[in-house]
């Protein structure tokens, strides 16, 4: 597995998130969020991946940012609830994001089939949902350069 690094995007520092927000998020959802997210969100809100190229369909896509779990209202883009209210009404229900691309599309946990093991998916911009990984590991575990 390669070594991500996380680097600064949405602030200039890295902004920690406390437990007690994550479980905030949690509750407003109704579902249990995969540890390895809450370990990685939880040190790296608002950061990019390198490597940041994710696979999608037959072609590649890139992990820009991992969304931010404290709402900052000059970075309001970069939220994670800021964002699902954004797609709520376009998607099914059961898809939370949790990352965004440089084409506006969204990394997201599908929780359709599994209360518990979310899988990953990207909702384009035109709302279309697309498989990506089984899970938040995998998704991490398959990060690359070109």
């Amino acid at each position: 597995m390669m070594d991500i690094r996380w680097e600064n995007y949405v602030w200039k520092e890295p902004r920690p998130v406390a437990s007690a927000e994550v479980e905030r998020l949690e509750a407003m959802w109704q579902v249990s969020l995969p540890g390895e997210f809450k370990r990685v969100v939880a040190a790296h809100q608002g950061m990019a991946p390198e490597p940041c190229l994710f696979k999608v369909g037959r072609g590649a896509n890139v992990f820009s940012v991992l969304l931010t779990v404290t709402r900052d209202a000059d970075r309001a883009s970069y939220s994670i609830l800021d964002s699902y209210n954004l797609i709520r009404s376009h998607v099914p229900s059961g898809i939370y994001p949790f990352g965004k691309t440089p084409g506006g599309e969204y990394l997201c946990f599908d929780y359709r089939d599994s209360a518990q093991q979310p899988r990953i998916v990207l909702v384009t911009v035109e709302m279309s949902v697309l498989p990506v990984a089984n899970s938040f590991q995998e998704l991490l575990e398959g990060l690359h350069d070109d």
